[in-house]
């Protein structure tokens, strides 16, 4: 997996105006890669952009503008990049948002009564990559070229733990969709010969200090005063590049508050309320809070030991 990220190969990068996706496509530069890069935010593209060439004016870059909702304008961006492009090597489906419910009066019921909350995220968080495979895997399925190809969806931990609160569940809804179509576009891929060269992954970053948290734009980290518990997009990049050298599909980053021992007894226990039978969210249960941190506590001393 590590022949994907060289010099002379190709990243398309969706979400590269800021955070992860423009740290992602910084990396890609460094290897000599050429860099094809989409974001809503034209501005912070074009200045992503214009960062991103003075690194190697001899490689190509280029921005579009795109909605990830809108599916007729990414298959004409698909084409353009075709036509421009020798070949598409690299697929990050970054983009997304959190949007928040309007004020219905009702604070614990303000998500399930605006519906164009949960429109508005599902279109950009599931049918954005959804959009981006319709028109991006003809492409490479139809290249002529055998060599491996690789496609990353961005998750999030709260698509497996699903924490509640913040009032936002179609946040985490929509993140838990990704896993398992990011999960099923893995096997598919894997199970035809024609497409086999092509791996799928999930990059699944922890607390990092993106767009989401207010580092909107393409900057230089060492001028970002961020929280000391956050990740660097650049940490969540590097932690994709190890993911892809080692071919992992789970590709699960840590940040400076939880441990990689931590987040797995999290994963654990969430993951056991279905088999134990426990109460939906057991963890945030008051009944089971206890019993819950108790034990992921010492699941993950186990765990950070071994």
């Amino acid at each position: 997996m590590a022949s994907i990220i060289q010099d002379q190969k190709t990243a398309l990068i969706t979400g590269a105006a800021s955070g992860v996706g423009f740290a992602i496509a910084k990396l890609c530069r460094s290897k000599g890669m050429h860099l094809a890069l989409m974001d809503i935010d034209q501005t912070n593209l074009v200045k992503a952009k214009t960062l991103l060439h003075d690194l190697n004016p001899h490689l190509l870059t280029e921005a579009y503008v795109i909605d990830v909702a809108d599916a007729e304008i990414w298959k004409a961006t698909a084409q353009q990049i075709a036509k421009l492009f020798p070949s598409i090597d690299l697929v990050v489906l970054n983009a997304g948002k959190e949007f928040k419910a309007q004020d219905q009066g009702k604070d614990k019921l303000r998500p399930w009564l605006d519906g164009s909350y949960w429109q508005k995220t599902f279109d950009t968080n599931v049918r954005g990559p959804l959009n981006g495979l319709e028109a991006l895997l003809p492409l490479l399925c139809t290249a002529e070229s055998t060599l491996p190809k690789a496609i990353v969806i961005t998750g999030s931990k709260q698509g497996i733990t699903n924490p509640p609160g913040g009032g936002n569940p179609a946040y985490n809804a929509s993140k838990a969709a990704i896993k398992s179509i990011a999960e099923h576009l893995a096997h598919d891929l894997r199970s035809d010969p024609a497409t086999a060269h092509i791996t799928a992954h999930l990059l699944i970053p922890g607390w990092t200090w993106t767009g989401l948290m207010g580092n909107v734009g393409p900057t230089e980290e060492k001028d970002v005063q961020k929280p000391a518990g956050a990740w660097f997009p650049s940490q969540v990049a590097e932690e994709l590049l190890k993911g892809l050298e080692t071919g992992a599909f789970y590709i699960i980053c840590p940040d400076g508050e939880t441990s990689r021992a931590q987040d797995q007894a999290r994963m654990k226990w969430a993951c056991e309320d279905v088999i134990e039978g426990r109460s939906a969210l057991s963890r945030w249960d008051e009944k089971w809070k206890s019993q819950a941190a108790e034990s992921i506590e010492a699941d993950a001393r186990s765990r950070g030991s071994s």
